[in-house]
């Protein structure tokens, strides 16, 4: 089992504060965090001087007050920072960095190792910026994801908590395929098209395999990506009885249905089939935002990433194609969180990791105040809101006793300064202290 030598320094960073006994469980305790202020992922209000007591990897106790901090427990000692729940991005990719769209021909050179290798490195690295919960969104490599998970979870590598899609499903050709032009079909590994569907029957079976595969929810393209050669985001790919087939199956097994859509008219579609959540949504109008709305379907909106790829597309080389797509979306999508942030659309915190470096998924925090939403709605959106929407809420999403002892903090106040987000000090996962950077140390170290 991995064991940081971050974790084992933080047991002995003792706190200076006079120790006294405080009547709680006589359970042993793991570690206490001291956390100068607190922002639950709940409350509306910023909460005082906290003492977050850990055991058995949860949250056992949250404690203010006068030192009440029990004899002989070692302390992490955060009183100069602001603690909040481990974030949580509802979009995310581990197998590609944002170059390999220069060229999709990496794919046919990368072998599968090289892909595992790779979504190793960057799940801890999104782990470090503080994002310790993710939605993995697929993988063109079938099951990748859901491989990643359980070494995770065994402890065997360093990463978030990861609720799996596995592989797209997608029509022939379509934003999930691996098309490439100019490549046959037939060069392509069967690894990377295991979703590629066409009519009602052949998604059943393909949702049902994807169910036999272990995944925690299904990801469908209802239409076209901006990073997928010869599809238009702005027609629908899938029809309505092809999603409808996927959800029936997905109902069956008790788990939700995520669908990749940018036009008004694939919304709809995918939200009257019986989706639970919609990506991208770039191009949704005024009806098929109100449709979701009634119909209780969240979003998930990356309205950042536009501007990286605008910054870095032509010196990286993505093809005119997906510059011209980009900048077709980038805007319209704004207005179109704008929209369903007044229409009461539920909207959930996603960054498309996969065209976005992974550790700058953060960024996004700032484009969201400014289109609309408050700091503390941001927060939420990357917390309690998507825990609740992936049923996760015993586990994740909020500073509380019960949940794991997920915890970031920042030097300062994010609610005054959002972009503090982008520069996590001090990174917690179930109790164990994944990152604590040198001034962190320093002012746990400090009386």
């Amino acid at each position: 089992m991995i064991r940081t030598s971050a974790f084992l320094c933080a047991l002995i960073l003792v706190s200076a504060c006079q120790k006294t006994e405080v009547a709680v469980s006589a359970e042993k305790i793991d570690a206490i965090v001291h956390c100068g202020s607190v922002i639950d992922g709940l409350s509306d209000t910023t909460l005082g001087e906290t003492y977050i007591v850990i055991r058995k990897q949860r949250i056992s106790e949250m404690l203010t007050g006068d030192n009440p901090v029990m004899a002989d427990a070692e302390t992490i000692d955060l009183r100069s920072y602001t603690c909040l729940p481990g974030l949580i991005d509802m979009h995310v990719h581990f197998d590609g960095l944002p170059e390999y769209s220069d060229d999709y021909t990496i794919f046919l050179r990368k072998t599968p190792d090289d892909l595992r290798r790779l979504s190793e490195e960057l799940a801890k690295v999104v782990l470090d910026s503080g994002f310790t919960t993710v939605r993995h969104v697929g993988s063109y490599m079938a099951w990748l994801d859901r491989d990643l998970r359980d070494r995770i979870n065994a402890g065997d590598v360093i990463g978030p908590r990861i609720r799996v899609g596995g592989p797209y499903l997608t029509i022939p050709h379509g934003g999930g395929d691996m098309y490439i032009p100019g490549i046959d079909d037939s060069e392509i590994p069967d690894y990377y098209r295991t979703g590629v569907a066409r009519g009602a029957d052949e998604f059943c079976k393909r949702a049902q395999e994807v169910v036999d595969g272990g995944a925690d929810f299904i990801k469908i393209i209802a239409s076209g990506a901006v990073f997928g050669h010869g599809s238009d985001p702005g027609a629908p790919e899938m029809t309505r009885e092809e999603i409808n087939a996927v959800v029936e199956v997905a109902k069956a097994a008790g788990i939700k249905v995520t669908a990749h859509a940018h036009s008004a008219e694939s919304i709809k579609d995918a939200v009257l089939a019986g989706v639970n959540s919609i990506e991208h949504a770039s191009l949704a109008d005024d009806e098929s935002i109100a449709l979701a709305a009634e119909h209780g379907v969240a979003f998930t909106m990356d309205v950042y990433n536009g501007t990286y790829t605008e910054e870095v597309g032509v010196a990286h080389g993505y093809a005119e194609e997906f510059m011209q797509k980009n900048t077709d979306t980038t805007e319209a999508q704004r207005v179109a969180f704008e929209k369903a942030l007044a229409a009461g659309v539920t909207v959930m915190f996603g960054t498309d990791l996969g065209v976005l470096p992974h550790d700058m998924g953060a960024r996004q925090f700032e484009v969201m105040i400014e289109r609309g939403m408050t700091p503390m709605q941001a927060i939420k959106s990357a917390s309690s809101v998507p825990a609740a929407h992936m049923q996760l809420q015993a586990d994740v999403g909020a500073l509380e006793a019960g949940r794991y002892a997920d915890i970031i903090a920042v030097h300062g106040n994010p609610l005054e300064d959002i972009s503090l987000l982008q520069h996590v000090q001090f990174v917690m996962k179930g109790g164990a202290v994944i990152k604590m950077n040198e001034q962190a140390t320093a002012d746990a170290h400090t009386p």
